[in-house]
């Protein structure tokens, strides 16, 4: 399969987690972009470090890869595969799938080690 290519977004996120029973907050739905999930257990929202949100817990410092789509749905393993030459490198991550494509989150103070990593493994980044 032909390995992706990633842009990098110039962006910094935050993921906030929330009751599962709470309201989704206004200031989300002004953002320029945003992610919503909800479960049984938990809401979680992950939205650009300049929206302010009261959150019951917030991980801070984030940056966003987005594998450039749109990405068919029968195509296979692209999370995978990118997200298993981050964890060769021993970089977290924080996925997100959409209808038409991919984010991979990781923590700032990393992002040039993954460019690095999925460079090596034939990845192509785009940085703004």
């Amino acid at each position: 399969m032909t390995k992706q290519t990633l842009q990098l977004l110039d962006d910094v996120f935050d993921i906030h987690s929330f009751e599962q029973d709470s309201p989704i907050p206004a200031p989300v739905f002004s953002a320029s972009v945003f992610f919503i999930a909800k479960t049984y257990e938990e809401l979680s929202v992950v939205v650009p470090s300049s929206v302010q949100l009261k959150s019951q817990e917030v991980e801070s410092d984030w940056r966003a890869l987005e594998v450039l789509g749109p990405l068919g749905f029968s195509l296979t393993g692209i999370m995978s595969q990118i997200s298993g030459v981050l964890a060769a490198n021993h970089i977290s991550i924080f996925a997100i799938s959409t209808f038409d494509t991919d984010y991979i989150l990781i923590k700032q103070d990393k992002v040039q080690d993954a460019i690095n990593a999925l460079r090596a493994d034939g990845y192509m980044v785009i940085e703004p």
